[in-house]
């Protein structure tokens, strides 16, 4: 796909803004692995290898398919960066547009919305977020006091072990 840019006064072309799309519970539907964040301890190894079986969330998808005709799209997750093939191959396959993925550093246990806010500001740096869309409700609430808009994905199903799992286990 081809991205029309607009020439800047200059002569050179503007960069798109970017919309910035959490993975889990916001693209991905996790329902079906959730029961391995259920166990003590948690069976994260299980968690993730199940990612590439879920389905997807068609709100999110087609929230990220329309972005797509005004901004280029960064994926932006907490996901370890183990499971960057994976994640790959699922977004390829529920045709969503290529973009960086941004993930969490295999051993980063750091809460989801210290990691998630960092990854933003370094992003602003060089270009306009025109929205973060995430599931995580502390990860929102963080990202829309540092001035970033934000579209909480409320079309997901985390339960209270994931959600618990992304602000004290710093995992997703």
């Amino acid at each position: 796909m081809t991205h029309d840019k607009s020439p800047k006064p200059d002569g050179t072309a503007a960069e798109r803004p970017l919309a910035v799309f959490d993975l889990d519970g916001t693209l991905a539907d996790t329902a079906h692995r959730q029961h391995f964040l259920e166990r003590r301890p948690r069976d994260w190894a299980a968690f993730f290898a199940a990612a590439p079986h879920d389905p997807p969330l068609p709100r999110g998808v087609r929230l990220a398919l329309d972005s797509a005709e005004e901004c280029d799209l960064v994926y932006l997750t907490g996901r370890p960066e183990r499971c960057r093939v994976d994640t790959e191959a699922w977004l390829a396959a529920q045709g969503l547009p290529a973009g960086p993925i941004r993930m969490r550093p295999d051993h980063d246990r750091r809460p989801a919305r210290r990691t998630k806010l960092e990854a933003l500001r370094r992003l602003a740096r060089d270009r306009e977020i025109r929205m973060l869309v995430d599931d995580d409700e502390l990860v929102c609430v963080d990202a829309e006091r540092a001035g970033f808009a934000v579209v909480r994905a409320r079309w997901g199903s985390a339960s209270a072990e994931l959600r618990d799992a992304q602000e004290r286990d710093g995992r997703t």
